[in-house]
């Protein structure tokens, strides 16, 4: 079931921007910027929290200064389909620390994953040790990524 879309006046739109460009702003800078007093962006903050808009901080990290110089899509085929199928790949998935999204697709491809490794051959690893070695998986295709010329955006709100 999809969760129902929350109605949003164009102050909780600015904010949800803020936030998304800062999320350690307090309410002093968001009342600022969005011309109300503190209490009042910070209420509106958390009634955005308490109704799901906002799901979490985290801070973004840079890939290449931690080491990991590869960043790859793979697009992975099953060949045999089923609930038992999915959730024991869905587990394998989970554990690899590589796999920083996953997503399920239509067309020829069944999951679409997104991985930083360290390397050419991390990246081989983890198709042919951990992904390949799974007996559902028929087919496994790697892009390699060579330049990210557009950074992960804010949603659009």
């Amino acid at each position: 079931m999809q969760n129902p879309r929350i109605s949003l006046d164009e102050t909780d739109s600015r904010l949800l921007a803020a936030l998304q460009r800062d999320a350690h702003l307090t309410a002093q800078e968001l009342g600022e910027a969005l011309n109300l007093s503190p209490s009042q962006a910070g209420r509106r903050r958390q009634r955005l929290e308490a109704e799901g808009l906002i799901s979490g901080y985290a801070a973004r990290l840079d890939p290449a200064r931690l080491g990991l110089s590869v960043q790859a899509f793979i697009r992975v085929q099953m060949a045999r389909h089923g609930t038992e199928t999915a959730i024991a790949f869905s587990r394998v998935v989970e554990t690899q620390p590589e796999i920083i999204s996953a997503w399920t697709l239509t067309g020829e491809a069944d999951y679409l994953l997104r991985v930083y490794c360290e390397d050419l051959g991390a990246l081989n690893r983890l198709i042919h040790q951990v992904l390949l070695a799974q007996p559902a998986v028929a087919r496994v295709e790697s892009q390699i990524v060579m330049d990210q010329f557009k950074p992960d955006a804010p949603l659009p709100v």
